[in-house]
């Protein structure tokens, strides 16, 4: 896609957002496991403008860095240039910072930095409309069930724009009004610079108001018109962390909506939390409780049953995943079965059928295809080869106190119940382990190895045997 070259995107991300009651910025708090200015910053990019500007402020070199260093892991490649706010007095205030940037462009998309619901359709349609009715100003408008403590957007008998007023500004009549100004806007690029260099401060605290900058281009005989959003959760705000949950939750509704559209089956769909990113094949079943996090994939006719985590892994095909499973930064390739209440913990690889089941741990491993780890064993820095069987209670004792060992298990290995193998250790194909046996030493391909006391049975003094 061609770039925009007229258009530049302007983010506002410099608030102090005292009401969250956090040290953590605003900006970089977590919706469906993403930072609220991730989903703006990729809102941005699908427009493909030919700039991208963030405005900081509060806590800006936090802001900044983190948002340099997880840009390719949100999947966001344009460039973004940061403007910081030094004084933190109002909207106006923000976009007169960025001023250098906007000078460049004809036309200037203002997003508010804590709206991560608002989408990119909504943003192409209202750009749309404003390239086919040039205008001074463009704001974009929701109509909410409750507009108190909102700018109430007031038009004229035909219905055209007349001004934005505040709540605290407001008669009976004007209270009554339901559409209200989101902070979110098209400008004229020449109009906006004008404007701004003719705002003053308003309020108590003497602050500059990006609204004024309406009324300022209505005076100059430009139009200023409203684009309205039918679904005004788009429009949402994050001021506080009831309002945070409230955008997890229609996130999350959003996600499970399409997974279904996809041919996902959702037993209960308000109990599954499913993250954006997250890709999910057709005919998979989740079941309630299940968190599917990060960047993960699942694929087709795969049974995922209640209590189960995911995160940041790779599920092929035909996989059955059972209540408790825990699994973090691995993968599981097709036909695998995992749990009862089975840890995978980071960089597990399972091979095609292979099986681990109850209270199971895989650390750092490779599951060879078709083996099976079925019961209350620990398998860490291991590489396993296919067709291995291990016993209950099999310990892999990879640690020695400094550093970590590998054990190497071959092909079609059997291994009895409760063994331990102190890493370093190899064992070759074919061979197999006596139950209860502790290996210290490479065992043969073929071979039998058992590594434990004989049994001594002592009979107690003083009892009698029967004749």
């Amino acid at each position: 896609m061609v770039a925009k070259k007229n258009l530049c995107v302007l983010i506002l991300a410099a608030g102090k957002g005292t009401r969250m009651k956090s040290s953590l910025p605003k900006p970089l708090h977590s919706v469906c496991g993403f930072p609220i200015i991730s989903y703006l910053l990729k809102a941005a990019q699908a427009l493909n403008p030919a700039a991208i500007g963030v405005v900081v402020g509060h806590e800006s070199d936090q802001v900044i860095e983190t948002i340099k260093s997880s840009l390719t892991s949100w999947q966001v490649t344009a460039p973004i240039v940061f403007v910081k706010q030094t004084e933190l007095t109002g909207s106006g205030s923000a976009v007169k910072a960025a001023l250098p940037l906007l000078q460049k462009f004809e036309t200037v998309l203002i997003l508010n930095g804590d709206t991560p619901l608002l989408q990119v359709t909504t943003l192409e349609q209202m750009i749309k409309q404003f390239e086919e009715h040039p205008c001074g100003a463009m704001v974009l408008s929701v109509t909410v069930p409750n507009p108190s403590g909102y700018g109430r957007i007031v038009r004229g008998e035909t219905g055209k724009f007349e001004a934005i007023v505040e709540d605290a500004d407001a008669d009976l009549t004007v209270k009554q009004i339901a559409e209200i100004n989101s902070g979110m806007y098209l400008f004229n690029s020449k109009l906006l610079q004008m404007a701004l260099t003719q705002l003053s401060p308003q309020g108590p605290k003497n602050e500059y108001y990006l609204t004024d900058t309406l009324g300022l281009i209505k005076q100059m005989n430009q139009p200023v018109s409203v684009y309205e959003v039918p679904d005004f959760t788009e429009a949402l705000g994050i001021n506080c962390r009831a309002q945070l949950a409230e955008a997890e939750q229609i996130l999350r509704a959003r996600k499970a909506v399409a997974l279904m559209d996809d041919g996902v089956a959702l037993i209960n769909p308000q109990d599954v939390y499913v993250d954006e990113q997250v890709q999910i094949g057709a005919d998979t079943v989740i079941y309630p409780g299940t968190y599917i996090l990060g960047n993960t994939s699942i694929g087709k006719n795969c049974v995922i049953e209640g209590g189960v985590y995911i995160k940041d892994s790779t599920i092929g095909d035909n996989v059955t995943l059972k209540m408790g499973t825990y699994i973090e930064e691995s993968t599981v390739e097709e036909t695998c079965q995992i749990g009862p209440y089975a840890h995978l913990r980071p960089q597990s690889v399972l091979k095609a059928g292979a099986k681990v089941g109850n209270f199971s741990e895989i650390k750092k491993s490779v599951i060879g295809e078709g083996s099976k780890v079925n019961h209350l064993s620990y398998i860490g820095d291991t590489q396993m080869g296919a067709g291995v069987n291990v016993g209950a209670g099999t310990i892999t004792c990879n640690y020695d106190g400094k550093n970590k060992h590998q054990t190497i298990i071959e092909d079609h290995v059997f291994v009895g119940s409760n063994v331990n193998f102190v890493a370093p250790v190899s064992v070759r194909e074919y061979a197999k382990i006596g139950a209860g046996s502790t290996i210290t030493k490479e065992v043969p391909a073929g071979s039998l190895a058992i590594a434990r006391s004989r049994q001594v049975v002592l009979e107690k003094k003083g009892v009698k045997k029967n004749d």
